[in-house]
């Protein structure tokens, strides 16, 4: 702490004073991760919009992703 108290605060004054910095210091880091991780999305978004859209309809790059087991496949009995 300084030495000299300029602004004539109590002790209780200014430790609430520091926890309040604190605390609005924090909200602002979360402020700035979330602005930019909307800043990311709108980003990709933006970009998107100058793709083809042949390219949005894209079949998977996976070939065994298309595969899909019958729906009337006949029942086995033992």
């Amino acid at each position: 702490m300084a030495e000299h108290d300029y602004i004539q605060q109590t002790p209780s004054e200014r430790i609430r004073n520091w926890i309040l910095y604190e605390m609005l210091r924090g909200a602002g880091y979360a402020a700035t991760v979330l602005v930019g991780i909307g800043l990311i999305i709108a980003l990709i978004y933006i970009v998107s919009l100058f793709l083809p859209e042949e390219s949005k309809n894209a079949p998977p790059p996976m070939p065994f992703s298309q595969l899909h087991a019958p729906l009337d496949a006949p029942v086995v009995r033992v």
